[in-house]
């Protein structure tokens, strides 16, 4: 039996590590494309960059275009006053020859209109970019696909967003996902029953029974999920025989290790104080966390039929408290003894057989540390 449940553990392993492999290349992949999408973002940016000092050069040459006219007309009418001027001057003095014709002057041409307001605000206003839209939706659905795949859920649900027919499928009830769930309904079905109707006379029975149920609902790709659509399923009562199971199986792992716990002559008897008072520091920090909530916590396994007399101080809490307590009392008597023995040189008669006594109430007490 313990053959086949590692054959399992070690199936179990490998498909893990085969996800995460699968994982690691759609990663890799993932990131490939960032990279050329980064690139073609950039060469979006620079050709973006050149048109806007394009358009700000044009723009700064239309400004400077009636400034430059406005000059020269200045300039064109200061040399026509200056001519009027002149032939006056010659108009009044007589002279033998002939004045010239007179020249017609030209007026100057009009300065060149000021672009329209709705043609500049044309030419500033934004454009849609419509590779930055698809960029945007590619990185949502990037994210939607990893927090799908951290939830377990992740094949389903690509499925139906790639696919609008399974979308279709997905509202009518026919999608793989239901179909799924149709084909596990006889298995859940006979585990919501087994949970019901199980009752429990010890919690070591209760454990068992959780490990059978997670072999049971193993299959299931997202529990939860799946059993949310059988309202018969009793959540409470399963999460608290979990809980219940998992607390029990921390205190037995800590008894077990407390009950192994060996003296090494050879160690420095400082050394071994450390080792002691680290056990009893997770000791009274396990049963504290357990006595914080034993009211309640007991009242709850109560209600639910699960076994919770092995909270109470008479039970395996009460038990493990006790066991190293005695043991680090018997230490620190030893240790005491021993800076006595030291400090004197010695015992006398009556110390000899406090000593002995000491001796005695520890082999009897633990037999496996001698």
């Amino acid at each position: 039996m313990q053959k086949v449940n590692n054959n399992k553990e070690m199936a179990f392993l490998v498909e893990d590590i085969e996800a995460l492999l699968e994982m690691n290349r759609l990663l890799e992949k993932e990131n490939q494309e960032l990279k050329h999408e980064i690139s073609k973002l950039k060469s979006q940016i620079s050709s973006l960059k050149a048109h806007d000092i394009e358009r700000k050069s044009i723009l700064w040459k239309k400004l400077q275009n009636p400034i430059n006219n406005n000059v020269t007309s200045t300039k064109e009418g200061v040399v026509y006053g200056q001519q009027k001027h002149v032939v006056s001057q010659a108009s009044e003095k007589p002279s033998s020859t002939p004045p010239p014709p007179p020249t017609t002057a030209f007026p100057p041409p009009p300065p060149p209109p000021m672009p329209c307001k709705a043609v500049m605000g044309s030419k500033l206003a934004v454009r849609r970019v419509p590779q930055v839209i698809e960029f945007y939706r590619y990185l949502n659905k990037r994210n939607a696909k990893i927090e799908n795949r951290a939830n377990g859920t992740g094949s389903s649900i690509e499925g139906i967003n790639n696919n609008p027919r399974n979308m279709i499928g997905e509202i009518e009830n026919r999608s793989m996902y239901h179909s799924a769930i149709e084909k596990e309904h006889v298995a859940c079905t006979s585990v919501i029953f087994v949970e019901e109707t199980a009752i429990f006379k010890d919690i070591s029975e209760v454990e068992a029974f959780v490990k059978h149920l997670d072999e049971e609902l193993s299959c299931l790709v997202d529990e939860r999920a799946v059993l949310k659509h059988f309202p018969q399923w009793p959540e409470r009562k399963a999460d608290a025989i979990r809980e219940a199971a998992c607390c029990f199986r921390d205190l037995k792992n800590l008894e077990s290790e407390l009950l192994s716990y060996k003296d090494n002559p050879k160690q420095p008897l400082p050394k071994t104080l450390q080792r002691l008072q680290t056990l009893q520091d997770r000791l009274e920090r396990v049963i504290e966390n357990i006595e914080k909530t034993r009211e309640s916590t007991c009242k709850r396994y109560r209600d639910l039929q699960i076994p919770w007399e092995w909270m109470l101080d008479s039970g395996l809490v009460g038990q493990n408290s006790r066991l190293l307590n005695a043991e680090n009392v018997l230490h620190q008597g030893a240790r005491f003894a021993y800076r006595v023995h030291q400090f004197a040189g010695g015992f006398d008669i009556d110390t000899e057989h406090v000593f002995e006594e000491l001796k005695r109430i520890r082999t009897s007490k633990f037999p496996e540390a001698n």
